[in-house]
């Protein structure tokens, strides 16, 4: 099988292209061809000495950029990545070729959907976030710092400024959106979607055509196993992930005031000065290498996940109960469909601080989070997430988007012309 995979970068910067990627690499390691198109470099060094096609437009994505209004052009309707990407595909033999796009909406633009659907090839997306039916990408309305209910592209929608900077960027964001409706036909074409949580068919499956699949495939999650934790010390509450108003981290610093914990955060953000000035008694340890974030949360007596919004399917939750360390989660993302409340950690109330402090007081109990640490651990690897189980669940959706796309064939096939009728004889 040849699969072509488009996402925004060439290299790791997040939790979608990391899944992309690896995946990339492990799908060639297992025989089958395969291409990665994006848009913004460098190029991850492992996918060209793998042996993958890279076709890597050396673009700018919005961090990049120098010029903002050929940036504001490219993300509305990126020209060059169509032309691109439409060249690439005209290549391929459709026999064999399969196309899952992971990323777009950064600096591809929705202007690869005409091409996709031009191209009649078996087309599969996943849906790490939700910028195919929401402008910003998350339902989420950052000055407010509440889960956003309104319906995407209505009145209430165009006229709240709910983006993380200025109403300017909400604007271009909706510029994309409508070039995504009226023009990108994305949503039509790309029949096979991939969800990563049950809560995103919840919140998004509803902006979808009737005739959308979805299927559910679980990312990997690269964790060792280190079998049971011993007893002993059972460690802080740990915090692992950006500082930002979304990711509930003064949530948790207020919580754990309540409850007369030290709360311990790993990472940065915007709002990390704010929180060491406000929690003095909290300990920042800032960004920490992988194998250091994996030591700190197998040390951990549980780690909270504390997020006001709904997530995709966060990496983190777990990776902590594949290490054996419960997780004190919040009820409105979709790290709670890991976390059996109260048996490997807890739910709490999302964006109660007072809630959360409850659960922070019931697991500074040594006897509970042992207990909750034995059951994240066994609950963990009855089932891991491993790539193998990944990987099937990929190539079970590729099969379907083949059928699928061979049947429509057949049905766009001209039928036979009729044969004129024999003369009579005579």
């Amino acid at each position: 099988m040849h699969i072509v995979l488009i996402l925004d970068h060439a290299h790791i910067n997040g939790g979608q292209a990391k899944v992309a990627i690896e995946s990339a690499l492990a799908l060639r390691e297992r025989g089958h061809a395969v291409t990665l198109f994006a848009a913004v470099g460098p190029v991850d060094p492992r996918l060209p000495e793998a042996g993958i096609e890279v076709v890597c437009l050396g673009q700018d994505d919005v961090h990049s950029t120098r010029n903002k209004l050929a940036f504001a052009t490219q993300v509305v309707w990126n020209i060059a990545a169509a032309r691109a990407l439409r060249a690439l595909l005209a290549e391929a033999n459709p026999a064999e070729t399969v196309v899952h796009v992971h990323g777009w909406a950064k600096a591809l633009s929705p202007s690869i959907g005409p091409v996709l659907a031009a191209s009649g090839l078996p087309l599969v997306y996943t849906m790490h976030e939700f910028f195919l039916v929401c402008p910003n990408g998350g339902f989420y309305d950052y000055p407010t710092e509440k889960i956003c209910r309104r319906r995407p592209m209505s009145l209430p929608c165009l006229t709240r400024n709910c983006d993380s900077k200025s109403y300017p960027r909400k604007l271009l964001r909706l510029a994309r959106h409508g070039a995504l409706d009226h023009l990108s036909g994305m949503k039509e074409s790309i029949r096979h979607v991939i969800l990563i949580s049950r809560l995103q068919e919840e919140v998004a499956g509803g902006y979808f055509p009737a005739s959308t699949v979805f299927h559910r495939v679980d990312n990997p999650i690269a964790v060792p196993d280190l079998g049971r934790k011993a007893d002993g010390p059972e460690g802080e509450f740990l915090f692992v992930g950006r500082l930002s108003p979304e990711k509930g981290a003064a949530i948790f610093a207020q919580a754990a005031r309540i409850a007369g914990v030290r709360p311990v955060f790993v990472g940065d953000g915007p709002s990390a000065e704010e929180l060491r000035a406000a929690y003095p008694e909290a300990l920042f340890l800032g960004w920490k290498s992988p194998r250091e974030v994996l030591g700190l949360m197998r040390n951990a007596r549980a780690l909270v996940f504390p997020s006001v919004w709904y997530e995709g399917q966060p990496l983190t939750v777990y990776e902590a109960l594949a290490l054996g360390t419960p997780v004190i989660v919040s009820d409105a993302c979709a790290g709670r469909e890991a976390v059996v409340d109260g048996d490997n950690g807890f739910w709490f109330r999302s964006g109660d601080p007072a809630s959360l402090a409850v659960r922070l007081g019931q697991l500074s109990d040594d006897a509970a989070a042992r207990r909750m640490s034995k059951s994240a651990y066994a609950r963990y690897w009855a089932a891991p997430l491993t790539m193998e189980r990944h990987l099937g669940g990929l190539l079970e959706v590729y099969a379907a988007a083949e059928r699928d796309a061979t049947a429509r064939a057949t049905l766009a096939q001209p039928l036979p012309a009729a044969r004129p009728a024999a003369a009579p004889v005579a």
